[in-house]
Parts: structure tokens; C-alpha cells; sequence
């Protein structure tokens, strides 16, 4: 894999909506977090525009505010801007060799699952599962967990925290590289080009405002295209509204029988906190008991001076 060089306090990083439209007074609350964070935000385009009732505007538009983006110099890092829907189309239209001659640090979550997929696939370039400027930073008060987690990932000279989980549905230890996002995400990109690879790998799995038969539906998409059996191990991100408890019979009868080590309540995905998650890395899971189940990066970057990942 490709590991794109860190952040330094003084760095551009654009921000381009990849997915749905951008509320433009989340969207400079955003820019001034990034600010006082000590970067500089160059906002593309598309945050500014729309098509229909829900895309960012055109396809070509956000593809090419992506391209500008990951091809311009002066631009250390890659935020998109939020979530809903639209980077699945993008993904026939992007230029994956630019990208790779490019690696740049690439952040979001949600529908941006379909991105990070096909660019630690295609280009063998690991990204960040993380907050976006309009989603999470767009609010008067950002969450500083959210904040802290971000940065520690994202910046030079800072280290790795293993996150805990609350339980554990599987006993047993994994390592692999981590993959996944968004559970529909990746469920609908099954039977293409960009379906996910698992075979492996820690599986990262997070969802909201899905009814539990949904999900169910969507858990059992993914294990009868073997993503589960293929897996060394599974980690649930947040599901609210839906929680362990009303999803039990969708894990318990889906997941755990794969045997596989799983552990369920990362503090990542659509909640508050929201825990950045380099994807491509190398993880290590562990699911012993709600004191002792953990998700542990593995010297994502040997060259950094101060890594640590404990």
C-alpha cells in the first residue's frame, strides 16, 4: 500500500463534495475549524453547487474538482466535504492512475465508502475513514473528541490510540488489513467492479437509520458473497438508532456463526464522537471481554519519528 504523507500545521487541503449538496453555513463553520487547526482550506466548486435535489452538482463537475484536487501541488490533503449519495457514480470516471501518481491524504465517511474502496483497491492507496468539514465540523461546537481523533491521524508526529469496544461477539485476535465503511455502501457495490475485498482483512462495518430487518438484509447480502468468511475479523462501527440489543438476531444468526473474532461499538461512523480509522492499514483486533476488545493499528507509517501504536 501507499501511505500518503502527513499533515503539517501551515498545509492547503481542499475540500470537494463528492456526494450530496452542501449546506454553505456548515460549510464555512467547517473551513474554520480546519483553520484553527493551522491549515488552510481551498474549497472546490462543487461544494457550491447542485443538481436535482441531492448530488453536488454534476458528475463531471465533482470528477474533475477530484482530479484538481489530488493533482495540484500545492494541495497536501483531500476532505470531502459530506455524505448522502453520489460518489458511487463517480467511481467509472476517475482517472485511478493520477491518483496513484498523486497519493494525497483522502478523509470522509459515509457514501465516501465507495471512494475509499475503489482508491485502496485500484490505486493501492490507503485513506482516512473519517469527520467531514459539513457533517461533523460544520456544527457552532465540533465534538473535540472528533477533533482530536482527526488529528491525531491525520498529522505529523502524533501517534496511534487503539479503540475500545464495548463488546466482544467473537473471542479471538486478528491482523489484517483494515477495509470497509458504510454497510449499504458496500452492499450495493457488490457484483461490480468495486466490490469490496475481505478475503484477509479486518472488516469495518457502520450504518444509520436503518430498521433492523434492513440491516439483517443487508448483513446477509454480504455473507452470501462469502465477505465474512473471507474476513480474519469483523469490527461494527455505530448502527443508531439501531443498537446491539434490536439487532441481535441479525448478528447472532448472520455474523458470530462465521467464527470469526468480532467486536461490536467502535465509536465510528455517523455518531459523536467519530473516530478517524485509517483504511489499508494494518490492524490488529482483539475480542477477549468488553475490557480487552480493542482495535490497534500497526505502525501504519514505519518512517514517522514518534509512531506508536499502543
Amino acid at each position: 500500500m501507499l501511505y500518503p504523507k502527513l499533515l503539517n500545521k501551515g498545509d492547503t487541503v481542499a475540500i470537494t463534495a463528492t456526494s450530496g449538496i452542501c449546506n454553505t453555513t456548515r460549510l464555512k463553520n467547517g473551513v474554520r475549524t480546519l483553520e484553527n487547526l493551522g491549515l488552510k482550506a481551498k474549497v472546490m466548486k462543487s461544494c457550491y453547487a447542485s443538481h436535482g435535489e441531492y448530488l453536488a452538482g454534476k458528475d463531471d463537475l465533482r470528477v474533475r474538482n477530484l482530479h484538481e484536487a489530488f493533482a495540484d501541488k500545492s494541495i497536501k490533503g483531500i476532505l470531502a466535504a459530506r455524505g448522502g449519495y453520489g460518489a458511487g457514480r463517480l467511481l467509472p470516471h476517475l482517472d485511478y492512475h493520477l491518483i496513484r501518481r498523486n497519493p494525497k491524504i483522502f478523509v470522509g465517511f459515509s457514501d465516501v465508502t465507495a471512494l475509499h474502496t475503489a482508491i485502496n483497491q485500484f490505486c493501492g492507496l490507503a485513506t482516512f475513514h473519517g469527520p467531514m468539514p459539513v457533517s461533523c465540523f460544520g456544527g457552532s461546537n465540533p465534538d473535540p473528541l472528533t477533533i482530536a481523533s482527526f488529528t491525531n491521524a491525520v498529522f505529523q508526529n502524533t501517534s496511534y490510540v487503539e479503540l475500545a469496544a464495548t463488546t466482544a461477539l467473537y473471542p479471538g485476535q486478528a491482523t489484517g488489513m483494515l477495509t470497509g465503511g458504510n454497510l449499504s455502501v458496500i452492499a450495493s457495490m457488490l457484483g461490480t467492479p468495486y466490490e469490496i475485498k475481505t478475503r484477509g482483512r479486518i472488516l469495518f462495518l457502520e450504518e444509520t437509520q436503518e430498521e433492523p430487518y434492513r440491516v439483517d438484509r443487508l448483513l446477509l447480502q454480504l455473507k452470501l458473497a462469502g465477505k465474512f468468511s473471507e474476513a480474519a475479523g469483523i469490527a461494527f462501527g455505530d448502527f443508531s438508532p439501531a443498537n446491539l440489543e434490536t439487532l441481535h438476531i441479525a448478528i447472532q444468526e448472520l455474523v458470530v456463526p462465521e467464527g470469526k473474532p468480532t467486536i461490536w461499538g467502535l465509536p465510528c461512523g455517523h455518531t459523536s464522537p467519530n473516530f478517524t480509522l485509517p483504511l489499508g492499514h494494518v490492524a490488529t483486533l482483539l475480542s477477549q471481554s468488553p475490557q480487552k476488545s480493542h482495535l490497534r493499528l500497526l505502525h501504519p507509517y514505519p518512517f514517522s519519528q514518534t509512531m506508536n501504536p499502543s
